[in-house]
This record gives C-alpha cells, structure tokens and sequence, in this order.
C-alpha cells in the first residue's frame, strides 16, 4: 500500500481525497501518548468533558449538513437517511452527558459479620484505560460516536481507526471535538492498512477493544488480544422476521421494505429472511416488492433517492452472485428486479425480493449485505421458529402478530438478543443494550452500556 489512501466515492467511483496513512512509527507513539496520558492518573475533569460535549453537540448541530455530506460522498447512504443519522449522532453525544452524570458506584454493605464490625465500603467507576475504536463503513458518522464519545466521557485517551473507505468522518468528527475544547491526545484517529490494525489491537498499551465490522476480522483480532485486555465486538447477522396468520400485511410491507432496503441492505441487523404462513406468503412477496419497486436507485446526494450504491463494485458483484446462485436452486424473483438492465447506475442494485430460496443458498444462511428480502412459506409457526433459528447467527429478530401469546412464545424461543414486536429488526435507538452474541459478537453496544466498558469498578473499605 502507498503513503497515501485514496477516498472514492460508491456512488461515480470518482477520487474525493487522498489520504495519508500513518506507518507504525506514528501509531507507536499514539499508543505511548494514551497509555501516559491514562499513567498520570489525572484525566480531564468530569465537568470538562460535559462542557466539552455540550459544545461538540453544539457544532454538530451547525455542521450538520456538511457532515451528511462527507458521509454521504465516502459512504453511499442516501441523504435523508444520514441525516436522520446525523441527528441520532447528536443525540447520542448529549446521551453520553447524561449517563455520565448517573454513573456511579454504591455502597457494600458491612457488619455483617464480626470480621466486617467497624468497616465502611463504597465502589465507584474509574477510566480503564486507553481504547482503541476499529470502526465500520456503514454508519461512518453515529459508530464514531459509539465508540469516541464514550471514551471521551469515561476519561479515557481514545484511538480511533475507521474503515478505509469512510475516513473523512471520522477525521470531521475529531476537528469538531478539538474546536470543542478536548485536547488532541485525548482522542487521535490513525488510518493504517490491515496489517497494522491488526498489530494496533494485539498491543499491551491498549485497556479495551472496540471492534464493529466482520466476524471473520473481529474474532482474528480478539484471540491476539495481550491478557488483560477487554473486547466488545459487533458484527452481523442474517436477521429473521416472522409473520403469523394475526399480522396486517398493508401495515407490515412499509415496514419490511423499509427494514431490509435501507442503506442498500448494508446494516448488520437489516431484514433478510422473512418466514410467512403458506397461505400468505406470496401476498407479503407480492406486497413488498411493489413497495421496492418504487424506490429511487441512484445518486445519494439526490434527496429523492431511496437506495444508493453498494459500497464497492466487489460488494455488489457478490450479491449479485449469491441472488444467482439461490435463483438456480429454486427461488424466485418477484418485482422489477431482473428487469433493471439499464435503468439503474452500475454501482447499484435495485431492491429485490425472493420467495423460498434454498435452505442451502447462501442468501439462506449467511449475512447478505446487500438490497435483498427472502420471504419463507411455513406450515406451523413451531417450523417457522425452528427454521428462524437456524443459522449461526444471533442478533435482532423480529416477529409481526396480534396475537399476544404468539408474540411472548416467538420471543421467548427466538435466538436473540432482541426480539422487535410489529417492527423491523433494524429498530434501535442509542440508549438500548444492542449487540450480536455467538458468531455475531460479544458485548454489548450503546453509549451507556460502551461508558460501563470503558470504565473499571474499585471498591474502597474503611475501618471506623
């Protein structure tokens, strides 16, 4: 790799920046400068850093259009979604200040027993250390807020290395918390190829590891971890939604479609595999792909458009391939798919609806990333729970019925660590626990779950 990265855009593949990478001469002294910063043991006061991120909340809201700008040039997200994305972003910094401002320890209770007669013990939270943030393309504004902004809160020095395809917000985001007041050390954004990430994460300076992108990379990294050291990782999943025989499908389509095409199906929680009964089946089929019919495909900087590109011409060739391959297995296309040849641009793909692909496809069984909705016929709801469950998968699953004691059952049996009832399973907000487990990852994301992370518990005892 040269000394420089260049930025294309997904959308016309055209140059938006090069970008200088740092070799390890530089990443060496970031890790030495966090790893003083948390030894001096004094790190910023707690009202300096809520006064800090008041004001970064501030100018955030003042550059929000230039953020969704940058984001969407780099990133592909249409318009009004990163808005919408920029706003939560905001949200999320003002959250932090206010689970800092819980957060806390309590009292242990003593005198319990002779030896504890006289004795007084408290705990409270102190900085763990320096965190290291790998992030994600797909959200390149609100996931370095997921995993800086805690830090920042926490007291933690922060380094954060974002996706090679969408630096430019993160580098945005940390001129925005300088201007905000927090020194530079504090928070640091290294670019570096893989190789060096991967030396980055193995090192005994870092405390914790925030990783949110593949399986594949994050459990790599997680077993180079140096003792001690903590993780959470956050990857994909292949989310299930079932429909039963109670569910108003006029009402649930929108939903879905909104649920599985959003950001081009580029989200780790998006809508992938649908299971119906028998007998409705191909109405839902027919229901949500007239709704994807009618999306915009094309430029995301248009705010007409509904769904932007893929994030590279590699990542669309493969779903492409994995649509083909579950199409000669025996699922079929409904809507307007195939006949897209030359009305959608090249580095797009339009929304696309699948009935009964092959339980062996890998559309069936693996994390698509991509505009694609599978919709299942079931005979019984058991089957439908058995089938839903049967991937390696476990992330946030979704179930649609009027029927209270199908939505308790479903929610009960259902491997997840969510259960969405009349919603879509890309349904978050950034207060709620969030996270994948088994394959899908460990931990748990938020900002007020990743502020307990980024902090130790201590405990002081006293003899009266």
């Amino acid at each position: 790799m040269s000394n420089y990265l260049p930025i294309y855009s997904p959308f016309d593949r055209s140059l938006l920046a090069e970008l200088p990478l740092d070799d390890w001469n530089v990443i060496d002294r970031r890790l030495d400068e966090a790893a003083r910063l948390h030894a001096e043991g004094s790190p910023l006061p707690k009202y300096r850093r809520i006064e800090i991120l008041e004001r970064l909340a501030t100018v955030m809201l003042r550059e929000r259009e230039n953020l969704a700008r940058i984001a969407v040039e780099e990133g592909g997200k249409p318009w009004n979604d990163t808005l919408v994305e920029i706003n939560r972003a905001i949200q999320g910094v003002k959250y932090a200040i206010t689970a800092l401002s819980t957060l806390s320890g309590e009292e242990i209770p003593m005198g319990l027993t002779p030896a504890a007669e006289g004795k007084f013990a408290v705990t409270f939270r102190e900085p763990a250390g320096p965190v290291l943030g790998i992030s994600a393309f797909n959200h390149p504004v609100n996931l370095v807020i997921h995993q800086a902004i805690p830090a920042v809160a926490a007291g933690c020095p922060a380094i954060i290395k974002p996706a090679l395809t969408t630096p430019r917000s993160c580098y945005r985001i940390a001129e925005l918390l300088y201007e905000s007041g927090l020194p530079e050390e504090w928070c640091r954004v290294i670019l570096c190829d893989n190789e060096l990430t991967s030396l980055m994460a193995a090192d005994s300076r870092i405390s914790f590891l925030s990783f949110i992108g593949s399986a594949q990379v994050g459990w790599r990294l997680r077993t180079n971890l140096a003792p001690g050291v903590r993780c959470s990782l956050e990857h994909g999943g292949a989310a299930p939604v079932i429909i039963d025989e109670t569910a108003d499908i006029a009402k649930i389509a929108p939903l879905l479609a909104k649920g599985g095409f959003y950001h081009a199906g580029q989200v780790c929680v998006s809508v992938q595999r649908v299971f119906a009964p028998k007998t409705r089946y191909a109405e839902l089929a027919e229901a949500v792909a007239a709704i994807g019919d009618l999306y915009t495909v094309g430029n995301p900087l248009e705010p007409a458009t509904d769904v932007g590109p893929l994030i590279s011409t590699s990542a669309r060739d493969k779903v492409k391939e994995w649509i083909e391959e579950a199409v000669k297995g025996g699922g079929k296309i409904i809507g307007n798919y195939l006949e897209n040849k030359g009305d959608v641009p090249e580095t797009c793909l339009p929304p696309a609806v699948m009935l009964n692909p092959p339980e062996q496809a890998r559309i069936s069984r693996e994390e698509i990333f991509g505009p694609v909705i599978a919709i299942y016929s079931y005979d019984s709801p058991d089957e439908a729970i058995i089938r839903a469950n049967n991937v390696k998968y476990v992330f946030q699953s979704a179930v649609f019925t009027e029927n209270l004691k199908f939505a308790f059952e479903a929610g009960r049996r259902l491997n997840a660590t969510a259960v969405i009832i009349n919603d879509h399973t890309a349904f978050r907000t950034d207060w709620m626990p969030f996270g994948g487990r088994g394959v899908s990852g460990e931990g748990t994301g938020g900002i007020g779950y990743a502020l307990q992370d980024y902090t130790n518990e201590k405990m002081l005892v006293f003899s009266m």
